[in-house]
């Protein structure tokens, strides 16, 4: 538990680091552009790449930095290029899932086991869980009826997004990125 507290306290403290907050407003932007080259399949089913500054900003800034991107990405996604009638619970689902990807990335050497991990939470807890809930609210339609088609995008989606993710990081990485913005080795 003191290992989560001081995570979180680390957290914070990236709010006060005007790099830290330059960054994060870069993948801010970059979650908005990637969100424009979304595929809407159904109400239901949306593939998106967005999840990738999400991802990086909980990994380099933690779980408090990822949550406020996280959230702030899904509003400024909205005021946009609205699609749909918004819906405050997806906003919810954004900042829940930078806070776990920071939890589980921040400070931690990159590996394809905890990336794996990371994606596994957000897609089971967020995509899976809360998701599928705000759109049964949101159309009205049974959750175990739109489940089984979510699950399957889920479960395809998963190792893409995973390697992806990865493969992105390890890219920057060697390019020594993180290395200039946080000034010293993130991975």
């Amino acid at each position: 538990m003191t290992k989560l507290k001081q995570t979180f306290r680390d957290s914070f403290h990236e709010l006060k680091d005007v790099k830290a907050l330059a960054m994060t407003a870069m993948l801010l932007a970059i979650a908005v552009v990637l969100g424009f080259y979304s595929l809407q399949v159904t109400d239901f089913i949306k593939i998106s790449f967005a999840f990738l500054a999400d991802e990086m900003t909980g990994m380099l800034f933690g779980p408090v930095v990822g949550g406020i991107m996280g959230g702030a990405a899904d509003l400024v996604k909205y005021l946009v290029r609205p699609t749909g009638p918004f819906f405050p619970g997806f906003t919810v689902s954004g900042a829940a899932s930078g806070l776990i990807y920071g939890m589980v990335l921040y400070k931690q050497p990159l590996t394809i086991r905890r990336t794996a991990l990371a994606n596994a939470l957000v897609m089971l807890l967020v995509n899976i869980g809360l998701n599928t809930y705000w759109l049964t609210l949101l159309y009205g339609d049974a959750f175990f009826a739109i489940l089984p088609a979510r699950l399957i995008k889920q479960a395809v989606m998963f190792p893409i997004n995973v390697a992806l993710f990865y493969g992105v990081a390890k890219i920057l990485g060697k390019a020594r990125l993180f290395t200039t913005i946080r000034g010293q080795g993130a991975l």
